[in-house]
């Protein structure tokens, strides 16, 4: 399956080996890893291995996360999407085998409001083309900005929870919620 969703300024599509370099640049700054546990990468090979995992997930779970690139510019600012979770690895608050929706970008693009730019874009993919009912986010109780991200695309806050010594605030949104 081929992904390409497109907003007022931005284009989502499916990750390609060519992103390696973006994904370097984004993945290996401290500041973006700030609430994600302070492990950004040191390699290209890790960013190509971003890259095939992401790969792996829209083939094996039918979706994943998106390239996102500034239309103007045609630059990569970072992702965007949904990701199907499976599995006792890939558990959170108690959850296997569910929708969340994620974002993460470039600082220099950060406060254009590209991320809930983009995350309403997902919704109405998940929603309206997957067909999903419940899509759901997570988000470390410091980081200001991301709970309000979560928050104005219309997730609900559901409780807090300890992550990896983390506590980390749980939204969800249902489908029949969904009003866009």
């Amino acid at each position: 399956m081929k992904f390409y969703l497109e907003t007022e300024r931005l284009i989502l599509r499916e990750f390609r080996e060519s992103e390696i370099e973006g994904i370097f640049e984004l993945d290996s700054n401290a500041e973006v890893h700030k609430y994600l546990g302070n492990n950004p990468i040191t390699t290209y090979k890790q960013a190509e291995d971003i890259i095939t995992f992401f790969e792996e997930q829209y083939k094996e779970r039918g979706i994943g996360r998106f390239a996102a690139f500034e239309k103007e510019s045609g630059e990569f600012i970072g992702w965007s999407g949904l990701k199907l979770n499976t599995g006792e690895k890939e558990e959170l608050n108690g959850f296997t085998d569910f929708i969340d929706i994620g974002y993460r970008f470039i600082p220099r693009f950060w406060g254009k409001g590209y991320a809930s730019e983009s995350a309403f874009a997902c919704l109405d993919f998940g929603f309206k083309e997957m067909n999903y009912d419940i899509i759901y986010g997570a988000a470390d109780v410091e980081n200001i900005g991301s709970n309000k991200i979560l928050q104005k695309i219309g997730l609900q806050f559901v409780n807090e929870f300890g992550f990896k010594g983390v506590d980390v605030n749980w939204y969800e949104l249902k489908k029949s919620d969904y009003d866009r």
